[in-house]
């Protein structure tokens, strides 16, 4: 059974770095309020850590 998290994006991407904006459209958070529900994976959680101030963990599932 694979966990899940979702998230949804919460700030703006304007005067953040490049590397959040790639990031961001890496987790496939385009437009503000968007919700995506993807795989907790270790990689997954450590690209919320990069974008943690965009961001909201909405629920975890297992």
């Amino acid at each position: 059974m694979e966990k899940k998290i979702k998230i949804k994006k919460i700030g703006s991407l304007i005067r953040q770095p490049a590397y959040q904006s790639k990031i961001m459209i890496g987790l496939g958070l385009r437009k503000n309020n968007s919700v995506r529900e993807l795989e907790d994976t270790p990689a997954v959680r450590g690209m919320i850590r990069k974008v943690a101030h965009l961001v909201e963990i909405l629920e975890e599932k297992n």
